[in-house]
């Protein structure tokens, strides 16, 4: 039996005046970020909720998320973090789906909550920034007699609903149980570059709902300080580091773009900064020797996803400086070793490992893989096979164990029979000094079923042709791999986790196609 909550009472009575969150003007102290927690624990117990049953977020990042997530692993309840940057159809599909009852709101999204509640068996909205028609304010909530929550869990019962539309655009829940989530914790607290202890402080750039709240009970159970930021913002990111002496940080590349898009980015003082985890999209090798160059010897990069529950695959910062300064550049289009509990196998279409370096499916089995998605058993037996969860990313593994992933299952092209890895293609596009961005996709094409087409963002002031972009990759490249055409744009699409969204990108090409590609 566990409970997660136990944790932050415990540090707590270790550190109660050290912080244990930041975010924007809040400062939360262990001491605050305890009591508030079991206040808005007991607040829904009294309104009915008992163990298992589920309740939802949405809203920008906050404090008063990482209260609510703490408060809801005291009291045995399920959460249902809904992504705030989600259309208000998708957030009243995810309510009625996840069948929470309780939704916390900002006002920001107090319009969407309209949309969505009806029709959902949410009974009681809690705004986090005050009182509305719906329902009343979070501080109200919180006036309630503090007492001690502590619900028994077994590993196996329902913690989060990790909703994801991965690269298919179908919203998906995996669910994320009590043990997954302790498997992360222990991850995060025995991996001595994740590891954020007293007086350290690790930067949350993107939304704590999802992979940028993974680290936050490792965080807790160590005596760290979680700093979340209320929104991205490349200058920002930079102040923080250096008005906090941040310690730690993960971001996306998308984030790390846009720092080194900015002119003055090597006049901020960054020599806090002792890890600067990246994931959760591929990094091209030039933008990796550019932060590298910027931040100093702290890079790391983690692969996972929300079926595993967080990275299942490190690469170290020793392992980036081999291959910066050293004699293993490859090592740069990697995404590491196994880490920690989760067993990886490249496999073939039955599930068979696959020689290493000859090209398979990522397979993931541990304590941190989700037993499945909720309400979709088609689904979990479709990619669930034996306890190993079936990613969908094309990879080879090297002999001594880096993995190298060259594409989405779903995402490599077929151009006349030969298979084409868009990654590969875009490392290339991203060596060009006139590059800010790009994105390989498959276009129709009626002699070979499908061409290479590059989509390209120039960097700022920069005019790159096409035909010089298209030999650029000729001359580093098989022929048959370099991209056929491109075109320029302003930007890439992006869906709300910071990923490329390919199915945006590939879909006005394909619009009216006798055959199209997902």
């Amino acid at each position: 039996m566990m409970n997660l909550g136990r944790y932050v009472r415990r540090t707590r009575s270790h550190q109660p005046g050290a912080e244990a969150v930041v975010c924007g003007p809040s400062r939360l102290t262990y001491a605050e970020l305890d009591e508030h927690s079991d206040r808005l624990a007991t607040a829904l117990r009294e309104l009915g909720l008992a163990k298992g049953d589920c309740v939802a977020t949405l809203a920008a990042n906050r404090a008063e998320l990482v209260v609510t997530e703490v408060a809801l692993y005291k009291a045995g309840l399920v959460r249902a973090p809904v992504n705030a940057r989600l259309g208000e159809r998708e957030v009243a599909h995810l309510l009625r789906e996840s069948g929470a009852r309780v939704l916390l709101t900002d006002a920001a999204h107090l319009d969407a909550a309209r949309h969505a509640v009806p029709g959902s068996e949410v009974k009681t909205v809690i705004g986090y920034d005050g009182p509305s028609d719906l329902g009343p304010g979070y501080a109200d909530t919180l006036t309630t007699t503090r007492e001690p929550v502590d619900v028994d869990c077994d590993d196996d019962d329902l913690a989060v609903l990790h909703f994801t539309s991965g690269s298919t655009g179908k919203l998906k829940a995996a669910t994320q149980t009590y043990g997954n989530r302790a498997a992360v914790m222990r991850k995060m607290v025995m991996g001595p570059d994740t590891r954020v202890g007293p007086g350290d402080k690790q930067i949350l750039a993107g939304p704590v709902t999802h992979a940028s709240g993974m680290p936050l009970m490792g965080i807790f159970f160590a005596g760290g300080c979680a700093i979340v930021m209320p929104s991205w913002d490349a200058q920002l990111f930079l102040t923080t580091v250096e008005r906090e002496r941040a310690t730690h940080a993960f971001v996306v590349p998308t984030m790390v773009n846009t720092v080194l898009a900015l002119p003055d980015a090597h006049t901020y003082d960054t020599s806090s900064l002792r890890q600067l985890i990246y994931g959760a999209a591929p990094m091209s090798p030039q933008r990796i020797r550019e932060a590298w160059h910027l931040f100093g010897p702290v890079l790391s990069q983690g692969y996972g996803c929300g079926e595993t529950t967080s990275g299942v695959l490190f690469l170290s910062t020793e392992d980036h400086q081999r291959a910066i300064e050293g004699d293993d550049e490859e090592l740069l289009l990697s995404c590491g070793r196994p880490r920690a509990e989760a067993e990886v196998e490249i496999v073939d279409e039955n599930g068979t490992p696959v020689a290493d370096g000859e090209i398979g499916e990522i397979a993931v089995r541990g304590p941190d893989v989700v037993p499945g998605y909720f309400n979709a058993p088609d689904l979990t037996a479709e990619t669930f096979h034996a306890g190993w969860f079936r990613t969908g990313d094309l990879a080879r593994r090297r002999a001594d164990g880096y993995v190298f992933i060259v594409d989405r299952k779903k995402d490599m092209i077929i151009s006349g029979g030969f298979n084409i890895y868009a990654v590969e293609v875009e490392a290339v596009l991203h060596q060009h000094p006139d590059v800010y961005e790009a994105a390989v996709v498959g276009v129709p094409d009626a002699q070979w079923g499908e061409a290479v087409k590059a989509v390209v963002v120039p960097r700022d002031g920069a005019t790159p042709s096409e035909a010089g972009l298209i030999e650029f990759c000729a001359d580093r490249l098989a022929r048959m791999k370099k991209p056929r055409s491109v075109d320029f744009a302003p930007a890439l699409p992006h869906n709300p986790n910071g990923k490329i969204d390919r199915r945006a990108l590939r879909a006005p090409y394909w619009a009216g196609a006798d055959r199209r590609v997902h």
